[in-house]
């Protein structure tokens, strides 16, 4: 069954109408928010009546006359807000996916409103007598409930419970001005994007590029207004197979250069000055918590502990990467040679290059293996696996809301029948949709306030083929879709009480886990064999091609391995430095950072600052971009779970990674979690063996 009804004021404080926010409960199917007949008019009204509302609640708690209990205190904080958290749920879901000038002045206005509405509740000194008064021992506490006791304690200690009030008054400070900072950063980067687009008007701008390649150009074009046959724009399924496959170099280092260029070209929507001020911002909160860095206060409440032990795990993976880089490099450097070109190898040269090296290696290139994985099969693979390892079931809807044309929706239930959830796709890229791709939640799955069953969305940047046709994914492509679909079924799946551990609510070096062990199972050829298959015949994908494509998995991982790592190391220096306080030069630390670890010229980081949204668009991955590798350290050691017992859906083992990861939320801490999946903590060698970098 779907959430039952949520408390809702009937209009905001100043009288104006909420629209569907005032209802109790959704009459829709599944419960899916009414897109339809939200409009952007009632956000904000939304917003302050169940700000109000929820302020209230907090109050009734913080007084309560009564002696503080868990359930007085803590379960009452757990059933609080749930009118704020609907319309939260909403709204930035479609200030991400689906936004306009409307929804943005909202996002402007709104972000820092509750961010000192989240202070002014962790900072609460009444609020935090109670929760540190409840006696866990005295009430006999069950295990659940003693977690969320624990985090809480801990959430309230890292936002400043325990500081003097002029402590925290400046926190409170900090936190509305890092909330409009983020902001700034994210509408800054959408704008870039959406500004660029590269004109291929002339045949000859065309040259080199696939079929597949040209209708998505030609279908982005159409999307853009229809002045030119063909164009490519700043996303990623468009920007990089121009990059691989254009022949024109002047026009790959045109395209490489804006996009390397996001968020720094110096007018209005240059980010460098934002992420000065938050770095600044950060440290400062950091030193008010008696932390070293913000590096030491984020990791402390994580599986790595300590920036040291991050940094340990990249640089014991930058090394052999950084050997194996050079090595293609000069690879790549003797295709250039041999072709009669004298320039050096650059940064917009280099995935030109790697493909025609994977095709002389390999005898392998995109297009071969395109026709082979369009998106309509690669979703099918995907539910086919999550049936055959936790017997899920799914049926499209066709007669559900959708905030745009393009989402589809499935209802979701176990093999006893039992409705899990609904899941929504979002796949194509758009104008009104940032970059990149990701998981959220419309409504997150908990049993404290009835049964209440999760809507969970993944958000694509796919590029669209032209109507009536196949979109065709790149193999990368079809290993985003299981990596976010991975992150989904950790929402769909959780079977917890209480709202604050559901689903992905987990350490940040721990979330990665479940979506990136569900990436092992698309590269298994006993998945291939049965959903690769041609778009318009139907045949499989050849054995011969299928071995030529497993065979290149450690293809070019120099290169993908440094352009992680150089990200993930920038994120942590920056963190770990107060740089900001006396004016960070963004521009001139990075490179400072680069330098000291040898970063080679012909590579750029995957992110560089001014449009690393994972770290400046919010705190969720700030000195936590390292999470990445810490969770591949941990899903290539639990994939050999599955090897061992010599069936890769292995019902056993399957049913222990439900329990003790899918399905577990933040129940335990993740190494105890992950010890009760596997019988014992990862080592690193399955990482390195899985990346090629293996000794």
């Amino acid at each position: 069954m779907t959430a039952g009804t949520t408390p809702a004021p009937a209009s905001s404080p100043t009288g104006a109408s909420i629209g569907p926010f005032a209802e109790h409960a959704w009459a829709t199917p599944h419960g899916l928010p009414p897109f339809e007949r939200i409009e952007p008019a009632h956000y904000l009204p939304a917003f302050e009546a169940t700000l109000a509302a929820h302020t209230a609640e907090i109050a009734a708690i913080a007084k309560n006359p009564e002696a503080p209990d868990f359930h007085n205190t803590v379960g009452a904080l757990e059933r609080a807000g749930l009118a704020l958290d609907r319309v939260a749920g909403v709204f930035f879901n479609l200030s991400g996916s689906h936004t306009n000038p409307e929804l943005q002045a909202v996002e402007r206005s709104i972000s820092p409103v509750l961010a000192r509405h989240g202070s002014a509740i962790y900072l609460d000194p009444d609020l935090w007598a109670r929760i540190s008064a409840v006696d866990a021992e005295a009430e006999a506490l069950g295990p659940e409930e003693r977690r969320v006791l624990e985090r809480y304690r801990t959430r309230f200690r890292l936002s400043g419970a325990d500081l003097p009030p002029e402590a925290k008054t400046r926190m409170a400070e900090i936190a509305g001005r890092l909330a409009e900072l983020g902001t700034s950063f994210s509408q800054n980067l959408l704008a870039d994007e959406g500004a660029f687009a590269l004109p291929l008007d002339a045949e000859e701008d065309l040259a080199g590029l696939p079929p597949f390649l040209r209708a998505a150009a030609a279908a982005a074009a159409k999307e853009r207004g229809g002045q030119h046959g063909h164009v490519i724009t700043l996303s990623r399924s468009l920007i990089e197979p121009f990059l691989v496959f254009s022949t024109r170099r002047d026009l790959r280092e045109r395209a490489y250069a804006a996009w390397s260029k996001r968020g720094e070209n110096g007018g209005e929507t240059d980010n460098r000055g934002l992420i000065a001020e938050t770095v600044a911002l950060r440290a400062e909160r950091a030193r008010l918590l008696g932390f070293d860095s913000f590096a030491h206060l984020k990791l402390s409440d994580t599986m790595a502990g300590t920036p040291d032990n991050a940094m340990a795990l990249l640089r014991n993976v930058w090394t052999p990467a950084h050997h194996q880089a050079a090595a293609e490099r000069d690879r790549l450097q003797a295709i250039v040679r041999a072709e009669g070109h004298e320039f050096a190898l650059a940064r917009h040269d280099w995935r030109h290059y790697a493909e025609k090296l994977r095709r002389a290696e390999h005898d392998l290139d995109e297009g071969e293996i395109k026709p082979y994985l369009s998106l309509d099969g690669v979703i099918a693979a995907a539910f086919d696996t999550a049936t055959r390892l936790f017997g899920l079931r799914f049926e499209e809807l066709a007669d559900v809301p959708r905030y745009h044309p393009d989402v589809r929706a499935w209802a979701v239930r176990d093999a006893d029948g039992a409705e899990v959830g609904v899941f929504l796709g979002d796949y194509f890229a758009r104008a009104s949709k940032r970059s990149g791709a990701w998981m959220s939640a419309f409504r997150s799955q908990e049993r404290l306030n009835g049964v209440v069953t999760p809507v969970i969305v993944n958000v694509m940047n796919f590029a669209k083929a032209p109507d009536g046709e196949a979109t065709l994914l790149s193999f990368d492509d079809a290993r985003t879709l299981f990596h976010e679909f991975g992150h989904a079924l950790h929402g769909l799946l959780s079977d917890v009480t209480f709202p604050l551990l559901s689903g992905t609510a987990v350490a940040r070096d721990f979330v990665e886990l479940p979506s990136q062990l569900y990436e092992h199972w698309l590269e298994q050829p006993e998945v291939l064999r049965r959903h690769a298959r041609h778009y318009r015949t139907g045949e499989p994908m050849p054995e011969d091609l299928l071995k030529r494509l497993l065979a290149a998995r450690t293809f070019n991982q120099g290169f993908a391995t440094i352009e992680y790592t150089s990200s993930a190391i920038v994120d942590m220096t920056l963190h770990l430095s107060s740089a900001g306080e006396d004016g960070l030069d963004v521009q001139a630390f990075e490179a400072d950072a680069l330098a000291r670890i040898a970063m080679p010229a012909e590579i750029s980081m995957r992110h560089r600052s001014p449009h690393f949204a994972h770290i400046f668009s919010g705190e969720g991955y700030a000195a936590g971009y390292y999470s990445y590798l810490w969770s591949e350290v941990l899903d290539a050691d639990a994939f050999d779970a599955f090897r061992e017992a010599g069936d890769i859906f292995h019902p056993e083992t399957a049913a222990r990674l439900r329990k003790f990861v899918y399905g577990a939320g933040n129940l335990r801490d993740p190494g105890e979690a992950y010890t009760a999946f596997r019988g014992r903590l990862p080592s690193i060698e399955p990482l390195l063996r899985q990346r090629g970098l293996a000794a």
